[in-house]
Order: structure tokens, then C-alpha cells, then sequence
């Protein structure tokens, strides 16, 4: 009987340290399994990338405008299934030359997934992209940054690395609905090299990115940063 408890014992916490270690796996922002991730640059000069994901909407011509009069090119991750929906927002994108990044057709998360799921999801994605009329380096965000084995070893496979993040202040609720928070987050975890990810494209109610990205530039700016697309930032590696 003894025996017997000691070996469930083991095997549970066996199971409990696989779960965890999957679970911490699947979330990491700076660490996978397979090829390269790039959550931020290690650079000593001051310059940053901004990113925004999700979408096309049709709130798609306010960021647009607001990058425009700052003079700031961005890298939006846009979701196949929404270039569908708003495809000449999607065009509005590239011809203000910004750079158009892949951020699957579905946003679903990519996990416990096919590889012919994945393999479709960003193949269709890359098509639309092209279709939108997009002709650079087409990059890869995981929705949510959830990554666990095969979406890391298709992106190694076709030489592919994913675009993660070191500063998502709109992502906690607590700093969301104040674009002041959004803000002052940013200023105190911005480093040379950082990638910026905001969403700014959505109704949400609760969430000031698309104000706070005024607010952003200009702090930046300020501060003598220089605010580029990732491919851009990437040359500074």
C-alpha cells in the first residue's frame, strides 16, 4: 500500500512538472524549443521597434494618420481572415510603407495544433499579405505568443523567426484603459533594442492604445529614441 501511494505520488508530480513545464514553455517571451525567437535587440544605440497586432479594421486609417504626422514607419501583424474582411485597409497599410508582418489567418492559438493547421494558417496569410501588395521581408507573431513545438520547427524549417516582444503595456488590465498608464509604462521599461507591441485597432472600450500612441511618440522622441519597423531594428543585431 505504501509502495502504492508513493508511486502515484511520484507519477503525479511527474505530470504536475510537465504540465508546468509546457505551460511555461508555451508563454515564454524571450525563449522556444526550435529556431530563432527575437523579443527585443541588444543594441547600445537608442532605437526601438514599434508594433501593433490584429486587424485590418476600419479603425485602421486613425493609426494611420496618427504614424503619418509623426513621420513614424511601423510594423503591423495582421490576421489573414480580417485582410479578407478589410483588404483596402490592409492596401492603406503598405502604401504608407509601413511593413506588414504575418500574425496567422485565424488568430487562433497555436497550440496542440497540425502542422498542416499551422502550415495553412501562415501560408494563406503570406498570400494575402502579397495580395495587399506588400513586396519586403514578411515576418511571423504567434497570437498571444503562444508557441510550443511544431509552430517553431515550421518557422525554423522555412527559416523563419518569431517576432515576440519586451513591452506590452495594454496587455495588463490594470494599465489598459489610461493612455496615461499605457504611457508612463512605456517610458519606464523602454531600453535600446526594445520591440513595442500595442493594439490599437480594436473598439475596446476599456483601452486608450490608439491616444496613447501620440503620447508615446512624442515621450520617445523626447528621450532622443529613434522609432523604426523590425526590420529595421533587426539590422542593428
Amino acid at each position: 500500500m505504501k509502495k502504492a501511494i508513493i508511486i502515484i505520488a511520484v507519477t503525479l508530480t511527474a505530470v504536475f512538472l510537465l504540465l508546468f513545464g509546457m505551460w511555461e514553455l508555451m508563454n515564454a517571451r524571450s525563449f522556444q524549443v526550435f529556431g530563432g525567437l527575437i523579443d527585443q535587440v541588444e543594441t547600445e544605440e537608442k532605437v526601438v521597434a514599434l508594433t501593433f497586432d490584429d486587424g485590418p479594421t476600419h479603425k485602421t486609417d486613425e493609426i494611420l494618420k496618427v504614424l503619418a504626422d509623426a513621420d513614424v514607419k511601423a510594423t503591423f501583424f495582421l490576421n489573414g481572415n480580417m485582410i479578407e474582411k478589410n483588404p483596402e485597409a490592409a492596401e492603406d497599410i503598405v502604401q504608407a510603407g509601413h511593413e506588414v508582418g504575418n500574425h496567422t489567418y485565424s488568430h487562433e492559438r497555436m497550440i496542440f495544433k497540425s502542422y498542416s493547421f499551422i502550415e495553412e494558417e501562415i501560408e494563406m496569410t503570406d498570400k494575402l499579405i502579397r495580395d495587399a501588395g506588400y513586396v519586403g521581408d514578411i515576418h511571423f507573431r504567434p497570437p498571444n505568443g503562444k508557441k510550443l513545438f511544431l509552430l517553431p520547427y515550421y518557422l525554423k524549417e522555412h527559416d523563419r523567426k518569431t517576432i515576440m516582444w519586451n513591452i506590452e503595456p495594454d496587455s495588463y488590465p490594470e494599465i489598459a484603459g489610461d493612455a496615461g498608464q499605457i504611457v508612463k509604462h512605456v517610458n519606464e521599461n523602454v531600453k535600446p533594442g526594445s520591440i513595442i507591441l500595442l493594439h490599437v485597432m480594436y473598439d475596446y472600450e476599456e483601452r486608450e492604445s490608439l491616444e496613447s500612441v501620440v503620447r508615446i511618440i512624442e515621450t520617445l522622441k523626447e528621450e532622443g529614441y529613434s522609432i523604426n519597423t523590425v526590420s529595421e531594428l533587426l539590422e542593428y543585431r
